[in-house]
């Protein structure tokens, strides 16, 4: 494996043409809100860039469910003119469309919800707004956050599919249009779309992210994530969404040891992801890392059956009034879903509920040795053609376990395109997971993605 030229653009900072100068839509969240607060640059200035982006971009990436102009620029001379500034001063963010806006329609990518509004903010948004942060606009979803793919495309090549269900959320990142999207997952729709697209992409451990607002898939697996550009940017956003003090972040000799965790799905992935996760592996034992071979406990071979289960179930039963009153405004895959759920038994519920709760306890006792795990994050690049978002196998099952995951754009597969790696912490572990992360993606993250 080597380094070329060839190899995708990692996104990170680009530069005009023209000007040979940093053009402020490519600009990480934490550089953007240092220089707004500090006056050097508008709110204004940074999301007519943005704007100018999404007007070259939008009619082949596709990655905005609503966008107003007008409201941006109104949203973004207010930010100019106040006297305090938050953390988040003037950054641009996009909003996943299964999460509510007061001041955009929440249309959650279905026809059933054509034009609704509601009169408040979801928690995570009310809190980045009153962090200073300018909401842009609704990214597309697909169907409920469900598995029916929706119209976005891949921006390394529009014929293949971003990834679902936060698809419009990874695509605008990765293409620039903002430098930071909310995504929701309940299977593996922050991480599969995050490595597809070539991006930073932060599960959180379940339930550290307020989801009140945010329409519910299934309940005990939804969870808020964060897609971004760099490291650094998901601690900013962590600490304004939780109130939690700075990361941390570690110094050149601290000794970090990872479990390199193939796990039951090794067998179904491509040789791109083969070789990314071990080459990663390698790269970071050379550099001092501490690296050995683990396994997941049983029972967590059935957490791709336990997780069918719990998602069908409780979606079935939240989807309720939508299956009663618009049944036929939802599509195949998921009305296949939901008739599965209505014929679960309760019982079968509970068992899939209790084995994935063996499954957290005996996968905690891996970090008695352990930092953190490396892991693969997709079984492959991103598929061609947009009638599937791909495989969740090896997303879902930390979903699953609640633990916090982060996927890394570090590879590049036979065809030029994104091929992540995911690391895995203990559950609450989220801080630590961050610092890990920064170091390794300062270790391999420098330059074009490593070709495979």
């Amino acid at each position: 494996m080597s380094r070329t030229s060839s190899a995708p653009a990692r996104p990170a900072t680009a530069v005009d043409p023209f000007t040979m100068k940093p053009s402020l839509n490519t600009l990480p969240a934490t550089e953007l809100a240092a220089q707004a607060t500090a006056g050097a640059i508008t709110c204004e200035q940074v999301v007519r860039e943005c704007l100018d982006r999404v007007a070259a971009r939008e009619p082949v990436i596709k990655a905005w469910a609503y966008i107003d102009p007008d409201l941006v620029l109104r949203q973004a001379k207010a930010i100019d003119a106040r006297a305090n500034r938050g953390p988040l001063h003037g950054v641009p963010i996009g909003i996943k469309d299964v999460i509510e806006t007061a001041d955009m329609p929440t249309q959650m990518g279905s026809s059933i919800y054509r034009g609704y509004q509601t009169l408040s903010d979801a928690s995570c948004v009310a809190v980045l707004r009153a962090a200073g942060a300018l909401i842009f606009g609704k990214t597309v979803t697909c169907e409920f956050a469900g598995p029916a793919a929706n119209v976005t495309t891949n921006p390394h090549d529009p014929t293949r599919t971003p990834g679902g269900s936060s698809s419009g959320s990874g695509a605008a990142v990765a293409d620039y249009m903002v430098p930071f999207g909310f995504g929701t997952q309940t299977g593996g729709s922050v991480q599969r779309p995050s490595s597809y697209c070539g991006i930073v992409g932060f599960k959180p451990s379940f339930g550290l992210i307020n989801p009140q607002g945010v329409k519910p898939a299934a309940e005990s697996l939804d969870t808020v994530g964060l897609m971004v550009r760099t490291v650094e940017d998901a601690e900013l956003f962590m600490r304004v969404l939780t109130g939690s003090e700075p990361v941390r972040w570690l110094s050149g000799d601290t000794r970090i040891r990872v479990g390199l965790c193939r796990t039951y799905a090794w067998d179904g992935a491509e040789e791109a992801t083969r070789q990314a996760v071990e080459d990663a592996a390698r790269r970071l034992e050379k550099a001092g890392f501490t690296v050995r071979d683990v396994e997941l406990p049983s029972p967590c071979e059935t957490l791709p059956t336990t997780r069918e289960i719990i998602n069908d179930f409780e979606r079935a039963r939240g989807m309720a009034w939508e299956w009663n009153t618009h049944r036929d405004q939802i599509s195949a895959a998921l009305a296949k879903a939901i008739r599965n759920g209505l014929t679960i038994p309760r019982a079968q519920y509970i068992e899939a509920l209790e084995t994935v709760e063996r499954c957290r306890q005996r996968t905690a006792q891996l970090f008695n040795d352990v930092d953190v795990l490396l892991t693969p994050t997709v079984n492959g690049e991103a598929p061609v053609g947009l009638a599937n978002t791909g495989d969740h196998r090896f997303q879902s099952i930390w979903t699953q376990l609640r633990t916090p995951a982060v996927t890394l754009p570090t590879h590049a597969g036979p065809n030029g395109m994104p091929v992540g790696i995911q690391l895995i912490g203990p559950r609450y572990g989220d801080d630590r997971l961050l610092a890990i992360a920064q170091r390794v993606f300062a270790l391999l993250g420098r330059g074009p993605m490593i070709k495979l």
